[in-house]
């Protein structure tokens, strides 16, 4: 049965008996369907890299820009599937919102093999990976009404967390399957990749091809294995009432710090890596910290199901400061291990605050429409980070030689948001329980 009719994940009656089983099975499915989202979105990460070693002859700000166009189209895009779930359904728009990422897949496969693609076509191509980055706000959406409060923060720890572990299999994935020629002459031949004196042989295409089939099983494992939940019904002008509450802007805020942070440093840490370490292989790296973080995302859910949101959050924030310092100070040294060991604790972070933000959401606000609305909401301003991020270390890097601006411009943020968790939400007289 596609829609079901009653569903009550607070009657614990209900929850055991039937609830649990369709719960878990729809988060099962969700969870691939939301890795390949993130793949799609962020395959320009690693593929940008690339271009310049193939033929194409793209600036450092392009190149930055082509990381960060589809964090720009895919947090847009999020504004408007955090208000689809309850006007389409969750079934519904996850099938629909997968199919369509074989559309940037296929043309960068095609596109990439010609390194006569004019930047405008790549940027295009780019934009529409953003297809990828809309997923998670409509996906997170509609994990969290199949759950009982008291499971929300696990159930989108799981979800999100899994989903983001996409980063780092597009960044795993990519660099392995570009190598050799997998899908045969059907795909295309291989292109000359050179770097200096290093010659190689490379199918770039690869890397936009293999998310093709993938996408479409899970398509169908959606369109027969998830529900609608009839129960969830609400026009967008029923949900758009959570820009009236100010605790929807501050969350909003906590969660830029945490997931904006995630998501942009995903694509900018391979170009940074490659601008401030010339001699290192990015590749071979940067997969790790996207990795960690998406990895931790469900710890920091079930920690903060125990302790707390609020808690959880007022400290990882102390972490992000003191990692972004300790990447400013490694970088002084010119030390890639102590560079790099700093990176990995600010992914380390985000994760865990990404988990913590999302358990504070369902606390502030008991209306489960609410709550749902304000987590897609929130994820689509903070998505902004996967284009701000890029941009942002590409400006400091073209004014001043170095990412070293863009990090003292996070610090400041990052105190602010520390500032924001301690006097709404932590403070004995904040009138908050989160």
């Amino acid at each position: 049965m596609a829609t079901i009719k009653n569903w009550e994940p607070e009657n614990e009656v209900f929850w055991e008996t039937e609830g649990k089983k369709i719960a878990s099975r729809n988060l099962w499915i969700s969870i691939p369907a939301l890795v390949l989202a993130f793949s799609v979105w962020q395959m320009w990460s690693i593929l940008a890299v690339n271009l310049n070693n193939i033929g194409f002859n793209f600036t450092t700000d392009q190149l930055f820009l082509l990381a960060a166009l589809p964090g720009l189209s895919g947090a847009t895009l999020r504004i408007f599937y955090s208000f689809v779930i309850p006007i389409f359904g969750g079934r519904n728009w996850t099938v629909i919102s997968t199919a369509s990422l074989v559309i940037p897949a296929i043309w960068l496969g095609f596109a990439i093999q010609d390194p006569n693609t004019s930047f405008t076509t790549m940027a295009i191509i780019a934009i529409l990976a953003g297809l990828g980055g809309g997923n998670f706000a409509s996906s997170m959406s509609n994990i969290g009404f199949f759950y009982p409060k008291r499971l929300q923060g696990t159930a989108l720890g799981l979800n999100g967390g899994l989903g983001n572990l996409g980063v780092s299999l597009a960044q795993f994935t990519i660099p392995v399957i570009i190598s050799f020629g997998v899908f045969g002459a059907i795909a295309g031949g291989p292109q000359t990749w050179t770097d200096g004196t290093t010659t190689k042989q490379v199918y770039l295409q690869n890397g936009a091809f293999i998310w093709v089939i993938p996408i479409i099983i899970t398509v169908i494992a959606a369109y027969f294995g998830m529900n609608n939940l009839a129960t969830v019904k609400a026009s967008v002008k029923d949900q758009l009432v959570i820009f009236k509450r100010k605790h929807m802007y501050l969350l909003t805020i906590l969660y830029i710090m945490s997931f904006g942070s995630f998501i942009g440093f995903s694509a900018a840490f391979p170009l940074l890596i490659k601008n401030q370490f010339p001699d290192v292989n990015a590749l071979q790296f940067a997969f790790l910290g996207p990795f960690i973080g998406a990895l931790i995302r469900p710890v920091g859910g079930w920690v903060s199901d125990k302790l707390g949101g609020t808690r959880v959050t007022f400290w990882d924030n102390i972490v992000l400061i003191i990692a972004s310092l300790g990447v400013l100070y490694f970088i002084s040294i010119d030390n890639f291990v102590g560079y790099f060991a700093m990176f990995m604790l600010l992914f380390f972070a985000t994760g865990i605050a990404n988990g913590s933000v999302f358990r504070m959401i369902p606390s502030v606000f008991k209306d489960p429409t609410e709550s749902s609305a304000i987590v897609g909401f929130s994820s689509a301003i903070a998505a902004y980070g996967a284009f701000l991020v890029p941009r942002i270390f590409g400006w400091s890097i073209k004014t001043t030689g170095s990412g070293n601006t863009a990090f003292y411009i996070l610090i400041v943020y990052y105190l602010i948001t520390l500032f924001i968790t301690w006097f709404f939400y932590m403070r004995k007289n904040s009138g908050v329980k989160a």
